[in-house]
């Protein structure tokens, strides 16, 4: 499976967004279970899911902290690439 996220290393704290559908962020039982199934591709790291409307605006779930510095961070200075993950 494809998966574009980004591994940022930022103020000490490394961290990684990944790239899921809007309903993701909006369901808490998908989002705490989806954070954790790929919690284990990113051992030891905070997982942070991101969609984004159809405007392009991105919304943020995860660790308080870190989605306050994303929101104040452009969304195209993070270093997406694609993952493959199996």
């Amino acid at each position: 499976m494809n998966v574009d996220a980004a591994l940022v290393r930022e103020r000490g704290v490394t961290f990684v967004v990944v790239v899921v559908q809007k309903n993701v962020v909006h369901s808490p039982t998908t989002r705490t279970d989806t954070a954790a199934g790929f919690a284990s591709y990113w051992p030891d790291v905070p997982v942070v899911l991101m969609a984004q409307d159809a405007s392009g605006v991105p919304e943020y779930w995860g660790r308080d902290d870190i989605v306050r510095f994303l929101a104040s961070v452009p969304i195209e200075s993070l270093p997406w690439r694609t993952w493959t993950i199996r």
